[in-house]
């Protein structure tokens, strides 16, 4: 979709279709870790349903990181062509992709020199520190594909091939799916199995995302230029919000981790990862949605459009608020059937347990997507400040505080409590910052 288009076409239009895209590449980006978790569930038991949880939070910042490079350059990508400035756009993307390499490569090398000690930090021990470590350090060797795949996705997004980068990444969630399958029953590789198999998924999408290049449909390329703290610092800033909600998730899981160990045991840690592995399909829908009103937004904002920019915002959240309740009635209604679909070893105090904490935990579910799509717009009309308040607030500082008080009061239920508390208290500040935003005018990037 050219930028004219995404300018002074049906609005309407424009937002279902890179919305409902964006949605859909999203949950296939959730099935990575999803389908490792049902399966590991299945072929390791609860003892590996554990310690996935426990090393998610690495997961968490190498897709956080990515999503930061690929977000942030991405934005400022279509704000210089919404300007006309596409020489400097492709600047942005060479310098974003050397720093995706970079960063890629020395993660890479702390999977192979530190990872039992990583493990460990995440609290591993016993059983589950050798489990943990198999997976921990395969996930770690695929960085530099997780990196640049997500860097490739934000940026063909933004080029007008929605369609693409959803393809690639549902090719990257249904090739884990079947890898997962295989490596882990029939070739019985348990957690290593899982973790290959999820370590695979991106470069199966890289290689969708190709398709972009090799049709030369790609307004974007690498080009000759002098790294600028400038510019890295712009990146990094503006795609600072997205990798806090998707780190701080890693944190919160981490934090939640040591706060059930010491309430209910390996069981409850178990069956939080049932949880929260259900939360992230409803965070990659609410984040789908972000990510696929941020071209929109942003291409408007940099043809001064502001006007086209609140109402694409208004319809987001107006779609989140249906989709939260959705979700919340689903668990409400079906909370068992969700926690049976892992836990095959029938361990009836994980499912106590869990489907207790549906009940709880997906009330947060009717604050979260206006949370994020507030995020979102933020970030593309290039105020990182607010942007990053509310990340940094719903997805660390709120949780914190509510997990300091609330657990020591009501004890598990204080746990489920803590997400919920924290996204209402979030939502009460991001009316503030947008109040004080509505007078938004479109400003030049220099």
């Amino acid at each position: 979709m050219e930028k004219t288009e995404m300018i002074t076409g049906s609005l309407s239009k424009i937002f279902v279709h890179y919305v409902s895209l964006n949605v859909l590449s999203m949950i296939g980006l959730s099935c990575y870790i999803l389908a490792d978790t049902v399966f590991v569930a299945g072929g390791v038991g609860n003892s590996g349903l554990a310690a996935l949880n426990l090393v998610l939070p690495a997961y968490s910042f190498i897709n956080g990181a990515g999503l930061m490079l690929g977000m942030g350059g991405a934005t400022r990508y279509a704000v210089l062509r919404g300007e006309g400035r596409d020489t400097a756009a492709d600047g942005v993307f060479t310098m974003t992709l050397a720093m995706g390499a970079a960063l890629g490569c020395l993660l890479t090398l702390i999977g192979i020199f530190f990872t039992p000690a990583l493990a460990g930090l995440l609290g591993a021990e016993g059983e589950t520190l050798s489990l943990s470590v198999q997976y921990l350090r395969t996930i770690l060797l695929f960085s530099c594909a997780f990196i640049v795949n997500n860097i490739l996705v934000c940026f063909i997004r933004n080029d007008g091939s929605p369609q693409l980068s959803m393809a690639a990444m549902l090719a990257g969630s249904f090739s884990n799916i079947v890898l997962d399958y295989s490596f882990i029953f029939p070739m019985g590789l348990g957690m290593f199995g899982a973790a290959l198999a999820t370590g695979l998924a991106p470069v199966f999408s890289i290689l969708v995302l190709s398709l972009h290049f090799l049709r030369r449909r790609n307004h974007f390329r690498p080009a000759a230029c002098t790294p600028q703290r400038r510019i890295v610092r712009e990146i990094l800033t503006t795609g600072l919000p997205s990798f806090v909600t998707e780190f701080s998730s890693g944190v919160i899981i981490l934090l939640f981790n040591f706060t059930i160990l010491r309430l209910t045991g390996t069981t409850g840690v178990a069956a939080y990862g049932v949880i929260s592995n259900i939360a992230l399909i409803a965070v990659a829908v609410f984040t789908g949605i972000a990510q696929g009103i941020q071209p929109i937004v942003s291409v408007n904002y940099g043809a001064g459009r502001t006007g086209r920019v609140w109402r694409t915002y208004a319809a987001a959240l107006l779609l989140g608020a249906v989709l939260g309740l959705l979700f919340l009635a689903l668990g409400l209604l079906e909370a068992d059937g969700i926690v049976g679909i892992f836990n095959w070893e029938g361990n009836v105090e994980m499912d106590r347990i869990a489907s207790s904490g549906i009940h709880l935990y997906f009330l947060a579910f009717l604050f979260m997507g206006a949370n994020i799509v507030t995020t979102s717009l933020f970030a593309s009309i290039n105020r990182p400040g607010p942007s990053f308040a509310v990340s940094i607030l719903r997805g660390l500082a709120a949780v914190v505080i509510f997990l300091l008080i609330l657990p020591p009061a009501l004890g598990m239920d204080g746990v489920w409590l803590t997400i919920p508390a924290a996204e209402l208290t979030t939502l009460f500040v991001s009316g503030i910052l947008l109040y004080r935003a509505k007078g938004l005018k479109s400003e030049k990037i220099h």
